[in-house]
């Protein structure tokens, strides 16, 4: 005979309760577990800008303290030495070309990051992460291709380059006011450089904040800064602090704010559970001359896929995932943060291919991992395919380039004019016995040459070369304005 048992109303609500509480408590408990994210993303940037990489001149002790206490990468690579493209690497891990960036967009461009490509914030925003962008952003200033748009809760800043405005040595009329944002709209504008002056402070500040408010976790804060991006600019308290002139005190500026972020941490006692990563989007703007960085020797500069345009500096700290004061020798490139990330927090993968591979072997110091990749690939202008790295070597194809070879650099903020006649031809190089690419040995070693170029036929019929004349199949549209499709 069935046993019909009326169970209490009063004992449902309690047992319900109970559920909630204990569901609440795991995903309270979850959260607490993932790690907070912190990228700090500089702009122009050389190799050889920081004391851990072996600057003389700049001292940048907070920065040298992130990779003591955690890795510091020799061999890692921007895939493409200018603003917008760099940054669309970072925050999709994918080749600029596949998601239709190329470049540096200007304050007249159309298109922006396409909405619907997955970003750094928006791969951990399902797992509760909160979100912020303080800077430079540039890809899109438009409110549908802002930070807003693309996963950050947050975004302060300037929605392109720092130069892009009235103050321009060279140009000041094609360009109109900058603004300064503030989530979507445009709040006041940057009218002379005693605002530029702020600027780098007003970030710092603001991450603080963030990090303040939201110390319970998990979030992502991504920090990319408008400096060292001529016109320099640092506040009075940092002038003349370094023996590398106005650049050196903006590194030092930049030193300090990340010192502040990482005091921040402390303070919270959050600092061993987050992931601090520093690194560029490419290398310096070397016509600035007294104004630019320095490559640390490497070959040429910003605007080139020579060494000294493509390799930056990159340091991460994590304890208990990254063993401190490794160094890191295996070419890894931006493209492959995303998925580090992804794999970190367990986070959304993207549903549309991506070129980066997670990285955290590496990260974690495994001597026997395999390298993320069997080749890097490196284009410039609008889909020029002109270098890659596979292992030792690097290829360059031929192309022409810009360099100030045997021309006096600029001074006192007005660049020097480069000479963009100079041209390579096919040509190899083993990074390990000659990082400064001097010694083409494409002849001597014609096999593995053979081997590179065969691989770059792939990778163009995927994803673009215009030197080739070849569209790429994998290439995907950047964001148009409405009115403009």
């Amino acid at each position: 005979m069935k046993n019909n048992t009326i169970i209490p109303a009063s004992v449902l609500l309690l047992a319900g309760l109970f559920l909630f509480a204990q569901n609440s408590w795991a995903s309270d408990a979850s959260r607490a577990e993932l790690p907070n994210i912190v990228i700090v993303f500089t702009d122009d940037q050389g190799w050889g800008d920081l004391s851990c990489y072996g600057s003389k001149d700049i001292p940048t002790p907070h920065i040298d303290r992130l990779a003591n206490e955690g890795m510091r990468f020799t061999d890692f690579y921007t895939s493409q030495p200018v603003c917008s493209a760099a940054r669309a690497s970072l925050l999709t891990g994918c080749y600029s070309n596949r998601v239709g960036i190329s470049g540096a967009l200007v304050p007249s461009s159309k298109i922006g990051l396409h909405p619907e490509e997955l970003t750094i914030a928006e791969v951990v925003k399902p797992l509760g992460y909160a979100t912020a962008c303080y800077g430079k952003w540039h890809l899109g200033h438009h409110p549908e291709f802002l930070p807003t748009a693309q996963g950050f809760d947050e975004y302060c800043g300037i929605p392109y380059s720092n130069d892009m405005w009235p103050g321009h040595p060279e140009s000041p009329k094609a360009w109109p006011p900058l603004p300064w944002y503030e989530q979507e709209k445009s709040a006041r504008i940057i009218e002379d450089l005693d605002d530029q002056e702020t600027i780098t402070s007003e970030l710092t500040r603001r991450a603080v904040d963030f990090i303040d408010r939201n110390a319970d976790g998990p979030f992502l804060l991504y920090v990319p800064h408008s400096m060292p991006h001529v016109p320099l600019a640092t506040h009075p308290r940092f002038r003349q602090t370094t023996k590398f002139g106005p650049y050196g005190d903006v590194i030092r500026e930049i030193d300090d704010s990340v010192g502040q972020i990482v005091a921040a941490l402390e303070k919270n006692k959050i600092l061993d559970n987050t992931l601090v990563i520093f690194t560029s989007d490419n290398g310096p703007w070397l016509s600035y001359g007294d104004h630019a960085g320095t490559t640390g020797g490497l070959r040429e500069g910003k605007g080139t896929t020579f060494e000294g345009g493509v390799r930056v500096p990159f340091v991460a700290r994590f304890p208990g995932v990254i063993p401190a004061g490794k160094e890191c020798n295996t070419p890894c490139m931006t493209i492959d943060i995303l998925p580090t990330l992804v794999e970190l927090t367990g986070g959304t993968s993207p549903d549309k291919e991506i070129d980066g591979v997670s990285i955290l072997p590496q990260l974690r110091g495994d001597v026997a991992a395999a390298p993320p990749h069997k080749a890097l690939y490196f284009w410039y202008h609008r889909g020029d395919l002109e270098a890659m790295r596979m292992g030792q070597w690097k290829l360059h194809f031929p192309h022409n380039y810009r360099s100030l070879e045997g021309r006096p650099p600029g001074n006192n903020g007005i660049p020097a004019k480069y000479n963009y006649k100079m041209r390579t031809e096919l040509a190899l190089y083993d990074l390990e016995s000659d990082p400064h690419e001097t010694k083409d040995l494409s002849k001597t070693n014609a096999g593995v040459a053979v081997e590179m170029m065969g691989l770059a036929i792939g990778i163009r019929q995927k994803l673009g070369d215009r030197l080739g004349k070849i569209e790429g199949t994998d290439v995907r549209e950047p964001g148009k304005l409405v009115s403009d499709k």
